[in-house]
């Protein structure tokens, strides 16, 4: 089999010394590979060496052709346009220039071959649903998964022979996943995925799993990864019972050896005491079956040793991958109270547009309303006011763009009748250039460095992991250092506002947070387009957010 990327004995470190990748060895085949593996395996780190992004400190990774990477977390600037991030703006203004007679040579060796660039990136966004977004809008204007869906254009514009994408899934409404499937599955290049999203692994044709810095490939997509991986794991936990009872039986073996050689040396001392042999033959049988005993000991304790080698052995192939324990606030809030009131802006269908809501189409120079996204059919009464009273658990759906988050950022700006804590979508509560330990303190001071140890190592943060600086840390370990600080908050919130709080998580995490919000008795706003996770949680209201109608209740 040929390889298309090769990994040789790659390790990586953060430059404050945290190792993530340790001589690491791998290659990946032609078609389409989903990578997986729990959260700060080194999966995102991996595909940033690949493309380039990082440079190993030891090591070396070769790749046939050129890459295209979609990293988790797109770069914005609220400044940049959709053709800064499909990075055709140079060829389109040399192209324009050109229109208007200006035939200076750089004009034309900048357009090269890309004369039909805007009408290729113009049906590469309508492939992905993005049709109504001009070339000219700024990104800042742009929902988190419309920012992924232009990025990911962006990348197949370019049609390189290798694509690596990481969690493409995160923030994209059901329609735009629908669109993403469908252009992975027709994929003709090699493609390798970072991703937790089942459907979107079910399109794969093998399965890399990062696991204890060992890269391991299996064959067929998630599915078949999990029987091969529940097959093994059977097989592993008859082995583990096998190697119990081996050791039992050593065990029992070493107690009657022990037995019979002390049974020996006492009716030796008993025939000498009753001058039934001379001493001198008796102390050369004393000695004789001392040399016995020593080695029918030894021998009983090395059986013993390599039985439970082999126990040790069977044990460590046995799965036992540490899960988060999520434990939201003790907060009740009594039913019927009212802990949130916000007036609500009139639907856009109904008011002259803002300068915010209009898109400007550079091909006929006319300004207009953005169209709406469909996700399903939920329209109802208009709200005019939004009332969250109690511990009400709400679903806030939309298609992106429609405006989920900014409604939950005018709850923030706003204020609620009681304490309210925000997670973001782009986690970006943190900074940087402090520990996980110092964010989490900076949220709860009076809290004491032993209790924010103990709360981080919930999340699986422990001994000298604390001391990591956040900007150094994966998708999924930002999240749980993130939500460990947020629960962490001096006063515990009341009000939850989660947006898409499943991005980034293993398939462990996700349930541990389920199970969390299942325990919170506080009152909950959930913006996800995650339809299993939200039917897990105890879903009591479904709101729906859209550009037109505005905010919406059935």
């Amino acid at each position: 089999m040929s390889f298309s990327i090769v990994v040789d004995h790659v390790s990586f470190a953060w430059p404050d010394g945290t190792g993530v990748l340790d001589g690491l060895d791998a290659a990946f085949p032609a078609g389409r590979t989903g990578l997986i593996g729990v959260n700060g395996s080194g999966k995102s780190t991996l595909l940033k060496i690949i493309a380039r992004e990082l440079a190993p400190r030891s090591g070396a990774v070769s790749v046939a052709g050129e890459v295209g990477y979609l990293p988790q977390n797109v770069p914005l600037g609220a400044s940049r346009t959709v053709s800064d991030l499909l990075e055709i703006s140079g060829t389109r203004a040399a192209l324009h220039a050109i229109e208007s007679g200006d035939v200076a040579e750089e004009h034309f060796a900048a357009v090269g071959d890309g004369w039909d660039v805007e009408e290729r990136a113009g049906a590469e966004l309508d492939r992905l649903g993005l049709g109504h977004i001009g070339l000219d809008r700024t990104v800042g204007t742009l929902s988190g998964g419309e920012t992924i869906m232009v990025a990911l254009a962006a990348q197949l514009l370019k049609r390189p022979e290798v694509l690596l994408l990481d969690e493409p899934t995160n923030n994209l409404d059901l329609d735009a996943r629908e669109r993403l499937y469908a252009a992975v599955a027709a994929w003709q290049g090699v493609l390798v995925v970072v991703s937790h999203d089942r459907a979107l692994l079910e399109l794969v044709d093998q399965i890399a799993e990062l696991r204890d810095g060992v890269v391991r490939m299996y064959g067929g997509n998630l599915s078949a990864y999990e029987e091969q991986v529940a097959s093994e794991q059977d097989a592993a936990q008859r082995m583990v019972r096998t190697a119990e009872g081996e050791v039992r039986r050593q065990q029992r073996e070493l107690i009657e050896a022990r037995t019979r050689i002390d049974r020996n040396l006492r009716n030796g001392r008993k025939a000498y005491e009753n001058k039934k042999v001379p001493k001198i033959v008796a102390n050369g049988l004393k000695r004789k079956a001392q040399v016995s005993a020593g080695k029918q000991r030894n021998l009983a304790i090395e059986k013993l040793e390599e039985a439970r080698g082999r126990l040790t052995e069977a044990e460590q192939a046995v799965r036992d991958d540490a899960e988060i324990r999520i434990e939201l606030p003790g907060t009740e809030v009594p039913v019927g109270r009212t802990v949130l009131t916000l007036p609500l802006p009139p639907p856009l269908a109904t008011r002259p547009p803002a300068a915010s809501d209009l898109a400007h189409d550079p091909a006929t120079g006319v300004d207009g309303v953005d169209g709406a996204l469909d996700e399903g059919d939920m329209r109802g009464v208009v709200l005019e006011t939004l009332v969250v009273r109690g511990p009400e658990r709400i679903a806030l759906l939309g298609p992106n763009g429609s405006g989920k988050t900014t409604l939950l950022k005018r709850i923030v700006e706003h204020g609620a009748h009681v304490p309210v804590r925000y997670l973001p979508q782009r986690l970006d509560l943190l900074d940087d250039a402090l520990s996980i330990v110092e964010n989490v303190r900076a949220m709860a001071p009076n809290a004491s460095v032993n209790d924010v140890r103990a709360r981080l190592a919930r999340f699986l943060f422990r001994g000298d992991r604390v001391n990591q600086a956040v900007g150094t840390l994966s998708g999924g370990e930002r999240f749980r250092a993130t939500l460990a600080a947020l629960l962490s908050a001096e006063p515990p919130p009341q009000l939850l506002l989660l947006d898409e709080p499943t991005n980034n998580l293993d398939m462990a995490s996700v349930r541990q947070l389920s199970q969390a919000l299942n325990a919170y008795r506080g009152a909950l706003i959930v913006a996800s387009h995650d339809v299993p996770f939200l039917e897990t949680i105890g879903i009591t209201r479904r709101l729906r957010q859209d550009r037109d109608t505005g905010l919406t209740e059935s």
